[in-house]
């Protein structure tokens, strides 16, 4: 008679107690994932100013090299030596990496656009691939070297006199 008079006791959790904490879990990932995603929109946007300081570089370059008879470049232009071993030409610098060079890199899109008579001048751009996701902001530089951004594509990307230095 011992036995029936004995209690039963389970171990482990009740339904409530997981639900608490899917609840706790669901509230940690809304606070936690905005914030995730704008740090990487804002490593973007660093990393495009990064690119323009790059390829503000290597147009000077570029055009201390070859601007007698070419003046500033595109960005293939600019791009890696084909094979490696090959010495650099005006048609492939080696002045940018391939990625760079292809035109994207770390959510935006990116132009060197030479202009003026006898490519004197270049304007490049650097736009996100998807406005709200990978950046939010358009940048450009010119041939002064200054980077400004526009939160806006309504210049087209281009350097205009509403844009924000940065």
């Amino acid at each position: 008679m011992k036995n029936k008079a004995k209690k039963h006791s389970k171990k482990g959790f009740s339904l409530i107690e997981l639900l608490i904490v899917v609840a706790i879990i669901l509230i940690i990932a809304a606070i936690a994932i905005p914030n995730l995603l704008r740090s990487r929109i804002a490593a973007n946007e660093a990393s495009a100013v990064g690119s323009l300081r790059t390829i503000n570089t290597a147009e000077i370059t570029y055009n201390t090299t070859y601007g007698a008879t070419i003046g500033f470049a595109t960005l293939a232009q600019m791009g890696p030596v084909a094979g490696g071993t090959a010495s650099p030409t005006s048609a492939a610098a080696g002045l940018l990496d391939a990625t760079l060079a292809s035109g994207t890199k770390s959510g935006y899109s990116f132009q060197a656009t030479p202009g003026g008579a006898n490519n004197a001048s270049y304007e490049s751009a650097a736009a996100p691939l998807v406005v709200g996701s990978t950046g939010q902001r358009y940048f450009c530089s010119d041939a002064s070297g200054v980077i400004q951004y526009n939160a806006t594509a309504s210049t087209g990307g281009t350097c205009a006199s509403g844009n924000t230095p940065i």
